[in-house]
C-alpha cells in the first residue's frame, strides 16, 4: 500500500509538471504575440500615422484595432491580427458544406483533416494579400510614407503584413497543440484583454473632466457584472435527456432499467458565431475604410459607413450571420443521427421514443430549439450593450462582443485545465486499482 500511494503521488506530480509545461508554453506564446504588437512596419512615418489614426477613427478601426490588440494603431507587423485566418476558415467550412469533393476530403479522417487545414493557410496567405494591399494604399494616399512614390513601401508592407499574420496562424496552432485551450481563441483573449486597462482609464478620465456623467460608472459596473453573470448561467446551462438502460442481472434474464442523462448545452457553438460574423462583417468593411482615404475609391466610404457596428444595416446583417453560424457550426459538431445510432448499439433509449431514427429526430428537434435560443442569446449579449455603451459614450473595447468572447473563452480555458487535471487523477486511481488486483 505504501508503495502504491507513492506511485500515485508521482503521477500527480508528473500531471502537474505536464500541466504547468503546457500554460508556461502558453504564456510565453502570447508574451511573444504581444511584443510583435509593437514592432512597426518599415517606411512609415509615426507622426502622420497617429494624425490619420484619430481622423480615420470610427467604429471599424475600433473594433479592428480591438481584434489585433492596437496593432493597427501602431501599424505593426500584426496590424491584420488573425482575422484573415478567421474568414478563410469561414470560407472552407461553407465551401465543405455544398462541394461534395471537400466533404468526402473531410470525411477522411486526419487525412482530410489536413488537407482541408492546408487549403485553409493558402486562402489565408490570399485574404491577408489583398487586405495588406488595401492597408498599404490607404497608407500611401494619404502620404505618410517616407518612400514618396511608394512602389518600394507597397512591397515591404505587403510582404510585413502578410509574414505577421502568417506567424500568428503559426502560433495559434502551436497553442492548440502543445498548449491549453483554443490558439486562435486566446489570441484574440490576450487581444481583448490588452485593450481592457486603456479603455476602463478612458472611460475613467470622461468621467473626470465631465464629458460623462458621475452615475454613469455605477451603471456600467453593474451592466457589465449582469452581462458576465448572464453568460455564466446560460454558458453552463444544460438541457438533460433522460436515457435509460436495460442490463441483464440474473441468468432468467430478468431486466433492471438503469437510467443516465444526454446533457445538451444550450448554446453548442461556444463564441465561434460571434467571432464568425464580427469577422465577416470587419473584412470588406476594413478594406473599404482604408481604399475610401484614396480619391479613386471615395465610394466605398459610405459603403463602408452602412456596415459600420451601431448602423441598422449592420444590426440585421449581424444578427442574420450569428443565427446562420449557429445552426451552421452546431450541425458540424453534432450529428444526432451519430447519437442515436450510438445509444442504440449500446443499448441504450430514450423513454417513449423508439431507438435509430424516431431518436434521431426527436433529438435534432431539440438541439434545433437550443439553437435558436442560443442564437437569439449571442445575437442579443453582442448587440445590446453594444448599442447602450455606445449610447453613454463608453469605449468600444467594452462592448458586448469583447465581454462574450473574453468570458466564453475563460470558461473554456479553465474547463480545459480541469479536465487535465481529473483526466491525471483518472489515470492515477485506474493504476491503483490495477496495482491492488495484481496483487490480489
Amino acid at each position: 500500500m505504501p508503495g502504491t500511494n507513492k506511485h500515485t503521488a508521482q503521477h500527480k506530480q508528473s500531471g502537474l509538471k505536464e500541466l504547468f509545461g503546457k500554460l508556461r508554453f502558453v504564456l510565453l506564446a502570447l508574451l511573444v504575440y504581444r511584443l510583435g504588437v509593437h514592432i512597426p512596419v518599415p517606411g512609415i512615418d509615426p507622426e502622420r500615422l497617429s494624425d490619420l489614426f484619430a481622423q480615420s477613427q470610427g467604429p471599424v478601426l475600433n473594433l479592428f484595432n480591438m481584434f489585433s490588440g492596437g496593432a493597427l494603431e501602431r501599424m505593426s507587423i500584426f496590424a491584420l491580427g488573425i482575422i484573415p485566418y478567421i474568414s478563410a476558415s469561414i470560407i472552407m467550412q461553407l465551401l465543405s458544406a455544398v462541394v461534395p469533393s471537400l466533404d468526402s476530403l473531410k470525411k477522411e479522417g486526419e487525412h482530410g483533416r489536413m488537407q482541408i487545414t492546408q487549403y485553409t493557410r493558402y486562402l489565408t496567405v490570399l485574404l491577408a494579400f489583398v487586405q495588406s494591399l488595401g492597408m498599404s494604399a490607404g497608407l500611401v494616399s494619404q502620404g505618410i510614407t517616407f518612400d514618396n512614390s511608394g512602389l518600394s513601401f507597397y512591397f515591404i508592407s505587403v510582404i510585413s503584413f502578410v509574414s505577421g499574420t502568417v506567424f500568428l496562424m503559426w502560433l495559434g496552432e502551436q497553442i492548440t497543440e502543445k498548449g491549453v485551450g483554443n490558439g486562435i481563441s486566446l489570441l484574440i483573449f490576450a487581444s481583448i484583454v490588452s485593450g481592457l486597462p486603456l479603455a476602463a482609464g478612458q472611460t475613467i478620465e470622461k468621467i473626470r473632466v465631465g464629458d460623462m456623467g458621475f452615475v454613469i460608472l455605477p451603471l456600467l459596473i453593474i451592466v457589465v457584472v449582469a452581462i458576465i453573470c448572464f453568460i455564466v448561467f446560460i454558458e453552463r446551462g444544460q438541457r438533460r435527456i433522460t436515457i435509460s438502460y436495460a442490463n441483464r442481472q440474473t441468468r432468467a434474464a430478468s431486466y433492471l432499467s438503469q437510467t443516465s442523462h444526454l446533457p445538451l448545452k444550450i448554446n453548442m457553438a461556444g463564441v465561434i458565431p460571434a467571432i464568425f460574423a464580427s469577422s465577416l462583417l470587419l473584412f470588406p468593411a476594413s478594406i473599404g475604410q482604408w481604399l475610401s482615404q484614396s480619391d479613386n475609391f471615395g465610394w466605398l466610404y459610405s459603403l463602408s459607413s452602412y456596415i459600420s457596428p451601431g448602423q441598422p444595416l449592420y444590426i440585421i446583417l449581424f444578427f442574420v450571420a450569428v443565427v446562420f453560424f449557429c445552426f451552421f457550426y452546431t450541425a458540424i459538431v453534432f450529428n444526432p443521427k451519430e447519437i442515436a445510432s450510438n445509444l442504440k448499439k449500446s443499448g441504450a433509449f430514450i423513454t417513449g421514443i423508439r431507438p435509430g431514427k424516431q431518436t434521431a429526430d426527436y433529438i435534432d428537434l431539440v438541439i434545433t430549439r437550443l439553437t435558436v435560443f442560443g442564437s437569439l442569446y449571442i445575437a442579443f449579449v453582442s448587440i445590446f450593450p453594444q448599442l447602450l455603451f455606445q449610447s453613454w459614450n463608453i469605449p468600444f473595447y467594452l462592448g458586448g462582443t469583447s465581454l462574450l468572447i473574453v468570458v466564453v473563452v475563460a470558461m473554456d480555458f479553465m474547463a480545459q485545465v480541469q479536465s487535465h487535471l481529473l483526466s491525471h487523477q483518472y489515470d492515477g486511481l485506474m493504476k491503483k486499482t490495477n496495482i491492488q488486483s495484481f496483487s490480489r
